[in-house]
C-alpha cells in the first residue's frame, strides 16, 4: 500500500519535474510552444496510467468489498471480491469476508437449533394437550384431579407460548425491515392498538431509518409493557442528534425496579410468569433493532419507565 501510494506521488511529482527539464532542452530545438504541447500530452498520458493503476489497485477492490458488505447486510447472496489489489487490502478483505461468513454461519446455527428444539418439543406437548382434553371431557375426575389436570394443561400452554416466543426471538435476529418511517405515519395504528393509552408524540416528522412494519413491532411491545404496568400516558419523542436519530419512549406507569433493570433484556426473564408472560418481548425488540444498527437501553428515572432507542448515522 505504501509503495503504491508513495510511487504514485513520486511519479506525479517526477513527471512534472522531468517535464520542466525536458522543456529546457527541447525548447530551443523544436520551439517552446511545440515542446510544451508535446510534453503536456506525454505527461497527461502517463498521469492517466498512474490513475488507472491506483483505481485498479485501490479503488476497485474497495468498491468490491463495499458491494460484498452491502449484499451481506441486505440478506442477499454476497459475491466475495475477485480482486484484492495491494497486499494490505488483500489481508483486510480476507478478514472481512471470513468474519461475515462466520457471523452468517452462527445465525444459521441458531436458527437450525431453534427449529430443531421447537420441532422436537412440539410432539410431546401436543400429546399432553390431547391427554388433558380426554381427561377433561371424560367427566369422571374428582375436583382435586380436575385442578391437577388444569395445572398440567396450563403448564402445557406456557411451554407452547415459550416455544413460540423462542422462534420469534431467533427470527428477529435476521428479519430486516428496510425503509423509512416517522411517528406521524404510525400514530393512527398505535392508537388503534392501544386505545387506553394517551400518546403524546413530539418530532412526528423526524425520519426513523426503519420501515413502519418493523417499528410498529418495537413500539407495540413497549406500549403493551407500559399498559401492563399501569401507565396511562406515553410520550414519544423523536429527534435528530447530530447525524444520528434518537427515539425516547417514556410512560407514567409503575416503572421497573432497580433489581430487575439489568435483566429486562434477558430472554425468558419476566415478573408476570403466572399471568402468561414469556419474557421474550424485550429480547425480540432488542434483536430487531440490532439487526437495523440500532440500540435500546433503559434510562433510570424517578417515576415511570424511559427507554432510549438510538439509530446510528445512516441507519442499517
Amino acid at each position: 500500500m505504501g509503495f503504491v501510494l508513495g510511487g504514485a506521488l513520486a511519479g506525479t511529482l517526477g513527471l512534472s519535474f522531468a517535464g520542466l527539464v525536458m522543456l529546457r532542452y527541447l525548447g530551443p530545438e523544436f520551439g517552446f510552444r511545440n515542446s510544451a504541447a508535446g510534453l503536456a500530452l506525454v505527461i497527461a498520458l502517463l498521469t492517466a496510467m498512474l490513475g488507472w493503476l491506483l483505481m485498479r489497485l485501490l479503488l476497485r477492490p474497495i468498491h468490491a468489498l463495499e458491494a460484498y458488505a452491502e449484499a451481506q447486510q441486505q440478506g442477499a447472496e454476497p459475491v466475495p471480491p475477485s480482486h484484492f489489489g495491494t497486499r494490505e487490502l488483500h489481508a483486510t478483505a480476507r478478514r472481512v469476508v471470513a468474519m461475515a461468513e462466520a457471523l452468517r454461519d452462527r445465525e444459521a446455527t441458531i436458527r437450525a437449533f431453534t427449529d430443531h428444539v421447537t420441532h422436537e418439543i412440539k410432539t410431546p406437548v401436543s400429546s399432553i394437550r390431547a391427554a388433558c382434553e380426554l381427561l377433561q371431557d371424560g367427566g369422571a375426575l374428582t375436583p382435586a384431579d380436575a385442578r391437577l389436570v388444569e395445572q398440567i394443561d396450563g403448564a402445557r400452554a406456557q411451554i407452547e407460548a415459550q416455544l413460540l416466543a423462542l422462534r420469534e426471538v431467533a427470527r428477529s435476529r435476521e428479519t430486516r425491515y428496510l425503509g423509512q418511517t416517522n411517528l406521524a405515519e404510525m400514530l393512527p395504528e398505535l392508537r388503534t392498538l392501544r386505545p387506553g393509552l394517551q400518546l403524546e408524540p413530539k418530532g412526528e416528522t423526524v425520519s426513523l431509518p426503519i420501515a413502519a412494519q418493523g417499528m410498529l413491532i418495537v413500539l407495540g411491545q413497549l406500549l403493551a409493557n407500559a399498559a401492563e404496568n399501569g401507565a396511562g400516558r406515553v410520550t414519544l419523542l423523536a429527534e435528530a442528534v447530530g447525524e444520528a436519530t434518537r427515539l425516547d419512549v417514556s410512560d407514567d406507569g409503575r416503572g421497573i425496579s432497580s433489581g430487575n433493570a439489568e435483566r429486562i433484556f434477558d430472554p425468558f426473564f419476566t415478573t408476570r410468569r403466572d399471568e402468561g408472560g414469556t419474557g421474550m418481548g424485550l429480547p425480540v425488540v432488542r434483536n430487531l433493532l440490532h439487526a437495523h444498527g440500532a440500540t435500546i437501553r433503559l434510562i433510570p428515572v424517578a417515576e415511570g419507565t424511559h427507554f432510549a432507542i438510538d439509530f446510528a448515522s445512516g441507519g442499517a
